[in-house]
């Protein structure tokens, strides 16, 4: 295939998708429609025409009897009158009367024939025209429905990613919730075993405070007990004056 070739097939198969873009079935189907009815109003006025040329020519082909009938009571007046060459020409003209009257009569029913033809032509076309348009209605709306549809797809599949996503937050914050949960639990534990006084330092001091109290009681004992041995055995301790 030569670049050409190539370049058309390649621009017809864009300009495809770009009307298969862009078209809408909707437009599409009404303007159809408007088609059939111009063609349904054209066969109409047809029709119309037809039946005012046919009642023309009726017209005339009356007129043309009521002058044949003149023309046949002139010559029987003039043959009255003993002038047989005046009788002679109204019959010639009521001859050609009668010879306009014939071909008159032919394009009377040719015409009638026609707007037959054309009647049964437009009962038939308006018949369609009307089955087009609850089939186009029908297809319309199929076609709004169908778009509806597609829309509705699309949202819910968004609206499953959205979830997928809200899922993955929602199981994290469970996730933390439990670990806070554990933590505070774990917490109200050593509280309540006193370890966790421990641990912050408070009952390290208190423990210092008492062993501190004891170790001043027994040096307490140890200098008295050197002050005992320092008096010698037997020795008693003086009672202080009172005031002293």
């Amino acid at each position: 295939m030569g670049l050409l070739a190539r370049m058309s097939t390649l621009l017809k198969a864009k300009t495809s998708s770009i009307l298969e873009r862009t078209e809408n079935p909707s437009e599409t189907l009404d303007y159809s429609y408007e088609k059939l009815q111009a063609m349904l109003r054209q066969v109409q006025r047809g029709i119309v025409e037809q039946v005012t040329a046919k009642h023309r020519l009726a017209q005339q082909a009356s007129q043309l009897r009521s002058q044949s009938g003149q023309l046949d009571n002139q010559a029987r007046q003039a043959l009255q009158a003993g002038r047989e060459d005046l009788a002679r020409m109204a019959l010639q003209r009521k001859q050609a009367a009668v010879e306009q009257l014939q071909g008159l009569d032919e394009q009377v029913a040719s015409l009638e024939a026609e707007q037959q033809r054309l009647t049964t032509a437009e009962m038939n076309l308006r018949t369609k025209v009307e089955a087009f348009r609850t089939h186009k209605e029908v297809l319309k709306a199929r076609y709004v429905a169908s778009e509806a549809e597609v829309r509705i797809g699309e949202a819910l599949h968004g609206v499953g990613e959205e979830m997928a996503d809200v899922g993955l937050t929602i199981e994290r914050a469970e996730q933390k919730t439990s670990q806070l949960r554990a933590r505070a639990a774990a917490i109200d534990e050593l509280a309540a075993a006193g370890t966790l006084n421990d641990v912050m330092g408070t009952s390290q001091s208190d423990l210092s405070l008492q062993l501190g109290q004891i170790t001043a009681a027994q040096n307490v004992e140890d200098e008295l007990a050197l002050l005992k041995g320092s008096l010698g055995p037997g020795a008693e301790p003086k009672q202080l004056a009172s005031g002293q």
